[in-house]
């Protein structure tokens, strides 16, 4: 296996362009994790790859050059599978090893070993795994790999990794952050709050103490109009590295509106981190609650041949994603009508994608902005529905999908728009405005 392993440095970590250029370095595995000890010696600690001989290995290392020293394996996990994501913590005299085992899905725990010497040996926590919600019934499930800080009070936390799991066992929003209380006392072990829907624990500040950055907290939602000399959202994001140029914001004639220039290449296009020119046009944010509403109204005035597409989409990867378009489509020999088309595709449960629907919509909605509507109503499904944007209280649901088909245990679900000629040669120009996501619920 070949792992690809930098630190980049920065003074002001909340501004982008503050940030080094990555600094390389070897190490045969993945998870790396920086600790200082007293004396400001660094040592790198990372995992092995566990498919060829499970364990955490560490080294010394230069920040500055990325050089490494002499790796040593300092503890191979309780025998839980895949013993990853290790950090380390000097209290009290302990050197405190806490790394994630059970691989990251059901079986995802936390373990823990100590020693007295940064290399070990190191001796496991017999109350180990310290955190986890295996073996349970709890909504929260797949908990692990998580660090431990103090906040200003020296209060400690940890935060790991869950995923909120349906009735139907769907988890659209794949992996999130959760924060957990711990009480850590002199010379013993950290003990930790199982991670539930209501917690007991530390206090959380009133207020955000996030004031700086570039972005927007994770709960906030989107009011989004791309007014002239805007730039998008950093939280807004392309599938595969995108191509500028098919993306303009209030352009000429069309002020509040983002231009979106037609790929070749559509949802379901090439699995590779760059699809050369036929690119694809596709924006999108995560969904960051378990109801929410998705909007965005769309100018397809441009559209006019056979296969040219704009639309809005729930977006797992290009092998599960339901999409709900404006399309051009043959009635005839020679010419092509515009229909609202839901379809989808779900490699996970082909079953749960919605089934297509075809409606013929009349060609004046074309000279008018269409409003796009997603909303996940509860926890199951996602309602996909359209109407003209003057007429609100006319938008029609075109049909529903099943959250279980967007559901992995890594990635959670995006929610976009995109532009497409479907493989054919002749593009298109689309605009899109008044972009909106609003967080309804969380469960």
């Amino acid at each position: 296996m070949q792992w690809e392993n930098f630190i980049m440095v920065s003074k002001n970590p909340y501004s982008s362009s503050s940030w080094s250029v990555p600094i390389h370095f070897k190490f045969n595995g993945y998870d790396p994790s920086l600790f200082w000890d007293d004396d400001h010696h660094l040592y790198l600690t990372g995992s092995h790859p566990w498919q060829l001989q499970p364990g955490i290995d560490q080294a010394s290392i230069n920040i500055k050059t990325g050089e490494v020293g002499p790796i040593i394996n300092i503890w191979n996990g309780t025998g839980a599978l895949a013993p990853e994501g290790p950090h380390i913590y000097k209290r009290d005299g302990y050197y405190y090893l806490m790394i994630a085992e059970g691989g990251t899905g059901p079986n995802h725990q936390v373990s823990m070993a100590r020693s007295r010497h940064i290399n070990g040996p190191y001796k496991a926590n017999p109350a180990s795994p310290v955190l986890t919600n295996a073996n349970t019934t709890s909504y929260f499930q797949a908990v692990g790999h998580a660090d431990l800080f103090q906040d200003a009070n020296e209060r400690w936390w940890a935060c790991a990794l869950a995923m909120r799991t349906g009735p139907d066992k769907s988890c659209p929003m794949g992996r999130e952050t959760v924060l957990v209380p711990v009480t850590w006392n002199k010379e013993l072990w950290p003990e930790f709050a199982n991670v539930s829907g209501h917690m007991n624990g530390w206090s959380l500040p009133l207020t955000d103490l996030v004031s700086k950055g570039e972005g927007s907290l994770v709960n906030a939602p989107d009011h989004i109009n791309f007014a002239s000399n805007s730039l998008l959202p950093p939280h807004l994001v392309h599938w595969r590295l995108p191509l500028q140029s098919n993306y303009a914001i209030s352009p000429r004639n069309h002020p509040y509106s983002l231009r979106l220039k037609s790929s070749v290449s559509n949802l379901s296009g090439h699995n590779s981190s760059f699809i050369g020119p036929q690119n694809q046009t596709f924006l999108a944010r995560r969904q960051t609650h378990t109801l929410f509403t998705y909007s965005v109204n769309i100018d397809a005035s441009s559209l006019c041949a056979e296969g040219q597409e704009v639309g809005v989409s729930a977006f797992l990867d290009q092998n599960s994603h339901f999409d709900l378009g404006i399309i051009m489509l043959s009635n005839s020999p020679k010419l092509s009508a515009p229909y609202l088309r839901l379809r989808g595709y779900s490699a996970l449960m082909p079953t749960a994608a919605p089934a297509t629907v075809l409606k013929v919509i009349p060609a004046a909605w074309l000279k008018h902005p269409i409003t796009m509507k997603i909303q996940a109503l509860n926890l199951t499904h996602y309602a996909f529905s359209a109407g003209l944007t003057s007429a609100p209280s006319n938008m029609q649901i075109i049909g529903y999908g099943l959250a279980l088909g967007l559901s992995y245990s890594f990635t959670g679900t995006l929610l976009g728009a995109y532009a497409t000629s479907n493989g054919e040669s002749k593009g298109f120009k689309a605009y899109i405005s008044d972009w909106n996501y609003v967080g309804q619920g969380q469960v």
